[in-house]
């Protein structure tokens, strides 16, 4: 839904500004979905540390797993401050 594109572009302009190369040098969460290992992408693409495409793959799949939708994902960031 538009509801949950919205909530997507916000969700990840939080976490990396929508940067494929974003890393958290305190956490080690690396990309635009902020994969925390980084290799956890490696399943989507070899390029997972740079490739904007791979990343959002794995993201979008992350959030159908952990929280069914994107609205639901963002709500669980503005409470807990992370996804």
């Amino acid at each position: 839904s538009d509801y949950d594109f919205d909530c997507l572009v916000s969700l990840w302009n939080k976490e990396s500004g929508w940067n494929p190369t974003a890393h958290n040098s305190r956490s080690g969460a690396h990309g635009i979905p902020q994969a925390l290992p980084a290799r956890k992408m490696a399943k989507y693409g070899s390029d997972y540390m740079t490739d904007y495409k791979t990343q959002i793959d794995w993201g979008l799949n992350y959030i159908k797993k952990q929280y069914t939708t994107p609205a639901n994902a963002w709500k669980h960031s503005k409470e807990e401050g992370w996804y």
